[in-house]
C-alpha cells in the first residue's frame, strides 16, 4: 500500500491548503495547514510556459490577481513574481514537495500541458509513494500514472458516474469492482447527477471494493461528523481548522 495511505484514516484533506489567513495554494496555506497537524495536502498543477508544473487551481490569474492572462501564457519565473497577498506568489510543485517532505499531497492535474512536468517533479523529489494523481480528466491521469508505477490515484469524474451508480445497486459489486481494478480511492462531492453519492450502502460497496472514499469539499462541521458516522476515509476540506478539531473531539470522546 502506498505511503499517501498512512496514517489510518479517517484523515483530512486540506483543499488548496489552508487558506483563511493566506492565499490558496502557496506555501503558506500549506504551512498553515500543517501546523494545525495535517498531513495531506490537496491542490491543483497547470503547466507554465518553460514547461515547470506549477500550483494553481484556475487555469487564468484573473480571480486571484486580476490579471487575464493564462497560467500557461507565462514562464515559471513570472508566475513567482506575482504577488497574491501575504508575501505570496505561484509557486511549482516541485518547491512544495520539497517544503514539506512529510507531507503527502493529493495533486489535480489540471491540463495537459502539466502532465509531463508534474511527472518530473514527483520522480525528481523521490516522491511517487507520497502522492496520489488525480483529475477530472481520465487521460491526463492515465498518462501521469503510467510514468509513476506505483503511485496512488483515484478515479476519474467520467468513471465516477458508473461507480457511483454501481455502488448504488443490488447485485453491483462485481461491476464496481472492475470499473475501480485500476484506483485506490474515489473522491465524490456529495451528489453527481441528482444522484446521493456518499452515503452508508456506497460506502460499503465501495470499501467492498477495495478502495477508500474521500467526500469533497465539506467545510460544516455537522456534516463533517455524519459522514465520518457513515464511514468515509477522508475529508476534503477548505476548513482543514475544523476537521482537524472534530477529528480529535471524536478521538477524545473514544478514549
Amino acid at each position: 500500500m502506498s505511503e499517501f495511505f498512512t496514517p489510518a484514516p479517517p484523515r483530512v484533506l486540506a483543499h488548496r491548503g489552508l487558506a483563511l489567513d493566506a492565499p490558496e495554494n502557496t506555501l503558506l496555506a500549506f504551512a498553515k495547514a500543517t501546523a494545525i497537524g495535517v498531513t495531506h495536502l490537496e491542490t491543483d498543477v497547470h503547466g507554465s510556459a518553460d514547461g515547470v508544473a506549477m500550483i494553481s487551481h484556475d487555469p487564468d490569474l484573473f480571480r486571484l490577481a486580476g490579471r487575464k492572462v493564462r497560467v500557461g501564457q507565462l514562464t515559471s519565473h513570472e508566475l513567482r513574481r506575482i504577488q497574491l497577498g501575504e508575501g505570496q506568489g505561484f509557486c511549482s510543485l516541485a518547491e512544495a514537495l520539497d517544503a514539506f517532505p512529510e507531507s503527502r499531497f493529493n495533486i489535480d492535474i489540471k491540463a495537459q500541458n502539466a502532465v509531463v512536468p508534474t511527472v518530473k517533479a514527483i520522480l525528481a523529489a523521490g516522491a511517487t509513494d507520497r502522492v496520489l494523481i488525480g483529475s477530472f480528466s481520465p487521460a491526463r491521469r492515465l498518462a501521469a500514472v503510467r510514468q509513476l508505477p506505483g503511485v496512488a490515484t483515484s478515479i476519474s469524474s467520467r468513471g465516477a458516474v458508473a461507480a457511483v451508480t454501481a455502488a448504488r445497486s443490488a447485485g453491483g459489486l462485481p461491476t464496481l469492482r472492475r470499473i475501480l481494478r485500476d484506483v485506490h480511492a474515489v473522491q465524490l462531492p456529495l451528489s453527481i447527477l441528482r444522484m446521493s453519492t456518499v452515503t452508508a450502502r456506497t460506502i460499503a460497496a465501495f470499501h467492498a471494493a477495495g478502495v477508500e472514499v474521500h467526500a469533497w469539499t465539506i467545510n460544516d462541521d455537522v456534516a463533517m461528523d455524519r459522514l465520518l458516522d457513515l464511514g468515509v476515509d477522508g475529508l476534503v476540506s477548505d476548513r482543514s481548522d475544523l476537521a482537524i478539531a472534530v477529528l480529535s473531539r471524536r478521538s477524545d470522546a473514544r478514549s
